[in-house]
């Protein structure tokens, strides 16, 4: 596996050119260096692409890339790449049209200095792909696509110029909800509702006139109802699919697919009353969820004598397995046998905690955001649940979200499709509104690619 991961990421080097010279960074820098060498040469001169040059010569792209040019590389850094999953690197190696389709929409044709980028602000920049790359100028930087940033800008060759960029760029085809036909069934996480919700409000905004049905059932009833019934067309997880999902999803015929659409940061809440308590410990929560302590007192002596009252998401919830899974190592008896009120409706459980003084719950971020009026959050090992402390793991309890489909529905459904489409390429600008966290530009751009390999496949 690890040679299969080597040998696509050298297939890939001639957007990668760059990687070795700069690591990304928040904001954009430019490098003055003029290069002699073409945008190849100066690849062998970094000393660490020989596996590059051989790559390009086998892609077909050696006599292309050392002409005349000029050229412009938009070029992703090892770590972009490092996160490609396995069925996806797989699919890469397999087809190398569908390869080159990918490389050939990092180059532009033309010398395009980081002012000359900028100017193209609001435009597409032409690709030798064939497919235009969206250009915006946002906070100073400029992001390709929606969901890649330029983070070194200028590095110089004699038939072309590099530009570092944080994440991929997938040619996916704009899509127009109100040439959209066709009806969409979602289900699943009661975690990822709120935004799949809001992102199907969007859509729906946009034009498109079918029915489009987000059911909030839990994460596990979710994957019931797309892999053992073949119900729905997409579901929403709070968590990764079992293995054991995955085979009843190949039991009837279907090849899921992932799509990272988000971060959660998982809100720790209390009531309000209890101004004693801002911060706990993954080992407190272990003593809490489990009855082991039931009075506050035993967690800090300057509560007073309130009993503990526990408030959970059901157990077909992708929520309650992540919670047992990082505070209970994976045993779910001792919380169950603490009898908490259990519910799978998280807007019960801000109910329960909001009105009882001693009342502790736990659930997605978003519940929180839209109830933060009647709830007081908890930091959890000294860590506020930020942003960034959600993205970098520095919160002991921030999680992927979600949603799922398969190859076979987006074969046989182009609504389906164009939906999964839109909601990668606006999620960013609507989960901050929900209450969620973006996924890193990196890890979007591998949802996009999961889409553009599964529709690439559906074409042949």
């Amino acid at each position: 596996m690890q040679r299969t991961r080597s040998l696509l990421l050298a297939l890939l080097a001639v957007t990668l050119v760059v990687a070795l010279v700069a690591a990304p960074s928040r904001d954009t820098k430019t490098v003055q260096a003029q290069e002699s060498g073409t945008l190849l040469e100066v690849a062998a001169d970094a000393g660490n692409f020989t596996t590059l040059l051989a790559a390009v010569e086998a892609a077909g792209l050696t006599e292309t890339l050392n002409g005349e040019g000029p050229f412009t590389i938009f070029a992703p850094s090892d770590e972009v790449f490092a996160v490609l999953p396995a069925e996806t690197v797989a699919a890469l190696l397999a087809d190398p049209a569908l390869l080159t389709s990918i490389l050939t929409y990092h180059v532009v044709p033309g010398n395009l200095l980081a002012a000359d980028v900028v100017a193209l602000d609001g435009q597409q920049a032409a690709t030798v792909q064939g497919e235009g790359i969206n250009v915006a100028v946002v906070d100073d930087a400029v992001v390709l696509d929606g969901n890649a940033k330029v983070v070194t800008a200028d590095l110089t060759a004699s038939n072309g110029v590099i530009h570092a960029i944080d994440g991929i760029l997938v040619p996916l085809a704009d899509v127009d909800p109100l040439l959209t036909e066709g009806d969409i069934v979602t289900a699943g996480s009661s975690t990822v509702f709120p935004l799949s919700t809001a992102v199907a409000e969007a859509f729906e905004a946009s034009g498109y006139i079918g029915t489009l049905t987000v059911d909030s059932v839990g994460t596990g009833a979710g994957f019931e109802r797309f892999c053992l019934n073949g119900e729905t067309d997409i579901s929403n997880a709070s968590r990764a699919i079992k293995q054991e999902e995955i085979d009843n999803c190949t039991n009837i015929g279907r090849t899921a697919i992932e799509f990272r659409v988000g971060t959660d940061a998982l809100a720790v809440v209390v009531n309000p009353a209890l101004e004693c308590v801002a911060d706990l410990t993954i080992e407190q929560l272990n003593l809490i969820y489990s009855a082991t302590v039931t009075n506050w007192s035993e967690i800090n002596p300057a509560c007073g004598d309130v009993a503990i009252s526990l408030f959970s998401p059901g157990t077909d919830s992708g929520t309650f397995d992540y919670f047992v899974e990082e505070v209970f190592e994976a045993d779910d008896a001792p919380i169950i046998g603490a009898n908490p009120q259990f519910s799978e409706d998280d807007n019960v459980l801000v109910q329960g905690v909001e009105g009882n003084p001693g009342g502790i719950g736990y659930f997605g971020y978003a519940y929180y955001v839209a109830n933060a009026g009647a709830l007081k959050i908890l930091n959890i090992e000294g860590v506020e649940p930020t942003a960034i402390t959600a993205e970098d793991g520095a919160y002991p309890l921030a999680r992927p979200l979600y949603i799922y489909s398969a190859a076979e529905i987006l074969a046989e459904k182009a609504q389906v499709a164009d939906f999964i489409s839109f909601y990668l390429t606006n999620v960013d600008d609507i989960i901050g509104v929900v209450g969620y966290f973006p996924a890193s530009n990196a890890t979007l751009s591998v949802a996009k690619l999961n889409l553009y390999v599964a529709l690439y496949a559906a074409m042949m």
